[in-house]
């Protein structure tokens, strides 16, 4: 009898786990449909806080603005589009007005205000008042680990966060956190000849990555982020904004480490181009600078086209694959912005951040792997941008590559990794931490090719998001992930990348050269390529250096 009743206390116990595992299973239910019924994306504070048998909701945050509701995405706890910053045109970013009830954040906020082609997007796809917002990916909120705040690419034009997201690179002992701000001729038009009040229009995009470090500060603890721990990294217009951060005494002592992936295009604005730059959008806009507030009124179509028939006018257009940058993106102030980044290194103020940087093999060349081709029908080719030295070149191709064919002589990168050795040659005398570079050789069986950001799916660990690269992963390309988003996070947590899977890897010199090269076969090499970048730097960037002597 004493058995029979214990059985049937075992059901009844059992009934109600059941029975409330699925109430909360409602409740859960209920909240998603809430979050998306909802325009402004906010739920009853008391609903959400609790679950219908009490228990806090561990998907419920509280930041310095408010509360906010994240959801699972793939392991990691998602938390998507929360404000860090306000803006209005022109004016640096101020701090987010406080929200009563909890913000649901289960989908992307909206993009930085930008050209588009196709469809028009709405107020919550792409907002120039509501685009300060970030995403935070973690896996354990009572934890204190390493923060990995990513900057996307674009240029300092486009772009946005929403295409890397950080769900499975949290699962490497991490929190993550992504970022939208402004861009453009609304992030960086500079307007400080005409008024005091537009003294920082020049670089108020970059401020507002500063906001979102200062968030990331004030919040990550609840996030189960370490603040005393924060690595900035990005590529292409996202590693150029990492290098620029390098060089900002606001965001100094926000972050701690650095990882710059293919962004040494070098920014050639000093601040007599951007005031240059500005007088002419004004009067492009049939605007006097007494006047200069009636910008604020323009559209933003208007304004942008303006900008566009400006720089044409001032300080040209800059036509794609030159070698350098101009225009609406970050100038040197001497306040908020000490220098550009990579001519001369870095500003002394991170001379403590230790650095890891590279670039990939391809990059943005044109490619010529999609055509047979003879080594004298290759010279042939490169004679219009080597000359006399084309020769040369090709020796010291053979001598870096011995396996490389007639093909990669063409469509080898001329644009970052020259640059890339002079930067980490100018770093490597001069500065306190340590500095790591690699080269991404990894080859997409659709372009034979390691282009810009095909390195990003394997950061990430993303790579069933990039079918059109990759339209089926190989165990040894998921070997290759796994261990590039470790070196990733590795670099987060000490500032030294090197793991077990991997042959040392000592931090580089100009005179060791030490480079890890990222393929299913990962290797060091030492200064492979010193004689090849030479040449290329020779005659690749032919227009830096008639500007430098112009400046």
């Amino acid at each position: 009898m004493a058995l029979l009743k214990d059985n049937i206390f075992r059901i009844i116990l059992w009934q109600e786990n059941v029975l409330k595992m699925f109430r909360i299973l409602a409740l859960n239910i209920s909240l998603m449909v809430c979050g998306c019924a909802i325009a402004q994306g906010h739920i009853s504070a008391d609903k959400a806080k609790k679950g219908l048998d009490g228990l806090s909701d561990p998907f419920v945050v509280e930041t310095t603005s408010g509360w906010v509701r994240g959801f699972q995405q793939d392991g990691s706890m998602a938390f998507l589009g929360i404000p860090y910053a306000k803006v209005e045109r022109f004016q640096p970013p101020k701090a987010v007005d406080r929200w009563d009830t909890i913000r649901v954040c289960d989908h992307w906020g909206p993009q930085a205000m930008q050209m588009v082609h196709g469809r028009q997007l709405d107020e919550t796809e792409m907002s120039e008042k509501n685009s300060c917002v970030l995403n935070v990916w973690t896996t354990d909120r009572q934890a204190r680990k390493p923060v990995m705040v990513w900057l996307h690419g674009g240029g300092f034009d486009s772009g946005t966060s929403a295409w890397n997201p950080g769900m499975a690179l949290a699962k490497k002992d991490v929190v993550v956190v992504s970022v939208n701000h402004r861009l453009n001729i609304l992030g960086f038009l500079d307007l400080s000849a005409c008024s005091k009040e537009y003294s920082q229009s020049a670089n108020v995009g970059m401020l507002d990555v500063v906001a979102a470090l200062k968030w990331v500060r004030d919040n990550i603890r609840s996030f189960g982020g370490n603040p005393d721990n924060v690595t900035i990294f990005g590529e292409s217009g996202g590693g150029g904004k990492v290098g620029t951060l390098l060089c900002m005494p606001p965001a100094k002592g926000l972050f701690h480490k650095a990882i710059i992936m293919s962004g040494t295009i070098l920014n050639v604005n000093t601040k007599e181009m951007s005031e240059s730059l500005g007088a002419a959008v004004l009067k492009e806009l049939g605007i006097d600078s007494e006047h200069v507030d009636r910008i604020k009124d323009v559209p933003y179509r208007e304004l942008y086209a303006a900008g566009q028939r400006a720089m044409a006018a001032s300080i040209g257009t800059r036509k794609p694959g030159t070698p350098m940058m101009w225009g609406f993106g970050p100038t040197p102030d001497g306040v908020n912005l000490l220098q550009q980044p990579f001519q001369n290194g870095f500003a002394s103020i991170s001379d403590n951040v230790p650095i890891l940087i590279g670039t990939t093999f391809n990059e943005l060349q044109r490619l010529a792997y999609n055509q047979q081709m003879t080594e004298e029908e290759a010279r042939a080719a490169l004679v219009a941008t080597f000359g006399s030295d084309t020769d040369e070149y090709i020796m010291a191709f053979k001598e870096a590559y011995p396996d490389s064919s007639p093909q990669d002589w063409l469509s080898i990168d001329w644009l970052f990794r020259p640059k890339t050795l002079v930067t980490v040659d100018e770093i490597g005398k001069s500065r306190n931490a340590d500095t790591y570079t690699y080269m991404f050789e990894w080859r997409s069986p659709v372009t034979n090719a390691s282009q810009h950001g095909h390195e990003l799916k394997f950061c990430f660990n993303t790579l069933n998001l990039s079918k059109n690269e990759l339209p089926e992963a190989s165990l040894q390309d998921l070997r290759l992930a796994d261990i590039m988003s470790s070196v990733w996070a590795k670099f987060a947590h000490t500032g030294d990348p090197n793991i077990k899977e991997l042959p040392e890897w000592k931090p580089y010199t100009p005179e060791n050269g030490e480079i890890m090269y990222f393929n299913h076969q990962c290797r060091i090499r030492n200064n492979p390529d010193r004689h090849l970048q030479q040449i290329i730097d020779k005659h690749c960037f032919k227009q830096l250096d008639e500007f430098r002597k112009s400046h």
